[in-house]
């Protein structure tokens, strides 16, 4: 029986956010906005927090949340769902939604899913989208993905892929982490040692690439924001608020 589960992977450190998860945004814990829109998704069986931290675990534990208490040596997100699902032999799909994206659509985790289950070939699927601005391509904190013609990872990168001789006419893409595995290639993914790539941008996804994994990229419209710092929860409750009033109107 075909079984996909959504994982959310949440830790209190943080370099430049302590306490990220608990964050209060227009009343609700940043963590708990995005387990509400995890929430739904048809296509999910089951909705996981999971955390090695036991103020997240108590906090999502009262709202309603299930919870997976997680080993707190993990390295990533990854590592971190991938305990969750080496214990859950009946789980076919593992969606790995990051805990700082409160926007993510409910419909985008349901075509992950269907992407996978359409495709036996596809062990892993993620998503990209165009920035809206693409000077924003210049940052190294925004990760960048190019595709061939069949929607295939080729590259993915801190710098402004692909160079662009035109660049009126260039499109970047915006790479959104958000996963989804068959659990095999999970329990395989994290088996495997950091690779040159991988460790040269800081960027996991690449191990995937150098080990000969097709990653199937989703293009979309639009994304959603994430929330790095203060400052962006800031921005991201004004942006709430504002969307409530127009509802009012």
């Amino acid at each position: 029986m075909t079984k996909a589960v959504g994982i959310i992977p949440a830790r209190w450190g943080s370099t430049r956010f302590q306490g990220k998860p608990l964050y209060l945004i227009a009343g609700k814990p940043l963590l708990r906005h995005v387990w509400e829109r995890c929430q739904r998704a048809g296509k999910l069986d089951s909705v996981i927090i999971a955390t090695d931290d036991m103020r997240i675990a108590n906090a999502a534990f009262d709202w309603g949340a299930e919870i997976a208490l997680t080993s707190p040596r993990h390295q990533s997100g990854t590592d971190r769902i991938a305990e969750v699902a080496r214990k859950a032999k009946q789980l076919t799909f593992i969606i790995n939604i990051q805990s700082d994206e409160p926007l993510v659509d409910p419909r985008l985790i349901d075509k992950l899913v269907e992407k996978l289950a359409r495709n036996p070939r596809i062990d892993i699927v993620t998503v990209a989208h165009p920035f809206d601005d693409p000077a924003e391509a210049a940052s190294p904190h925004q990760v960048k993905v190019v595709v061939d013609l069949a929607g295939r990872a080729l590259y993915f990168s801190r710098a402004a892929i692909p160079y662009p001789r035109d660049f009126s006419r260039m499109k970047y893409l915006r790479h959104q982490g958000i996963y989804g595995f068959r659990r095999e290639m999970l329990l395989q993914f994290v088996k495997w040692k950091p690779t040159p790539l991988e460790r040269a941008e800081s960027l996991e996804q690449l191990r995937a690439l150098e080990n000969g994994v097709t990653v199937h990229v989703l293009v979309t419209k639009h994304g959603s924001p994430g929330v790095d710092t203060p400052e962006d929860a800031v921005a991201l409750e004004q942006k709430l608020a504002r969307a409530t009033r127009s509802a009012l109107l």
